[in-house]
């Protein structure tokens, strides 16, 4: 099984990226404006990418300001049983974010993009939290 690992350091408590990650308005100013997301284990989040199918993701762990954990039931067939993490460590009111997309069945093509786009998320995620201008899908021209 494959996995990607992101790493990036946001000037700002990590109570603050707990919920940027875990709420409708933090993720649509991060991820995507269409989205449908609520902060409970069990819960099936939406997202929408324009791209003809809904991505959904399960929250199967939330640890207050600490860790997200996500399973994928529907996306792109490579997606599909794939999981999300966010680990949040806070020291000197900085959080590393490390994020992790694992249980790949295979190192592809779209793989190697994803993880590149992975590193874009963790960019939004950066400047929402430190400057409220975080870059959604929906707004990229690249």
């Amino acid at each position: 099984m494959e996995s990607i690992e992101q790493i990036n350091y946001l000037k700002v408590p990590a109570a603050n990226v707990y919920q940027a990650l875990t709420s409708e308005e933090g993720l649509g100013k991060v991820w995507t404006k269409k989205l449908k997301v609520k902060p409970e284990v069990g819960f099936v989040n939406e997202f929408d990418f324009d791209e003809g199918y809904l991505t959904r993701f399960k929250t199967i762990e939330l640890v207050e300001n600490s860790k997200i954990v996500w399973e994928c039931l529907e996306s792109d067939e490579e997606w599909i049983g794939t999981r999300v993490s966010f680990e949040l460590t806070e020291k000197d009111n900085t959080t590393a974010v490390t994020l992790k997309h694992f249980n790949w069945r295979a190192r592809t093509d779209f793989y190697r993009w994803c993880s590149y786009n992975w590193g874009m998320f963790l960019y939004s995620l950066k400047t929402y939290c430190e400057s409220q201008k975080g870059l959604p899908y929906q707004d990229r021209d690249f």
